[in-house]
């Protein structure tokens, strides 16, 4: 699948672990913030193929994760897991032919409590 942000600075390949299928939402207190669904794909199965340079990254908290934006539009396109820092999440909204509001009862993940966040 391919995927661009909102202006076209950015386009990626990506083969989604068992494509749609992953597709889920976070509660954590930056996910329900950015309000995405994402889909998983293993780090190999990522390809940047046009704009990493306009690619800006956001990180806090452990500083596992990483999230990146397109600079120019601001549109989140994929993640680096804390939780499995071999797989991204990617934001099935940047993904060519797929509208969201076709992805029928999306499951929750609790980030609320995430695992590294315990003491």
């Amino acid at each position: 699948m391919r995927g661009t942000c909102h202006c076209g600075a950015v386009e990626i390949e990506v083969f989604p672990t068992d494509g749609l299928a992953t597709a889920r939402r976070c509660d954590c207190s930056f996910c329900r913030r950015r309000g995405a669904i994402v889909v998983s794909a293993l780090a190999d199965r990522l390809t940047i193929l046009r704009g990493a340079e306009n690619l800006t990254l956001y990180q806090w908290g452990t500083r596992t994760a990483r999230h990146w934006f397109c600079k120019t539009c601001g549109i989140y396109t994929h993640h680096l897991r804390r939780s499995d820092p071999n797989a991204y999440g990617v934001n099935v909204a940047i993904l060519d032919g797929v509208n969201p509001r076709d992805l029928r009862n999306v499951p929750w993940v609790d980030g609320i409590n995430h695992p590294a966040d315990r003491a």
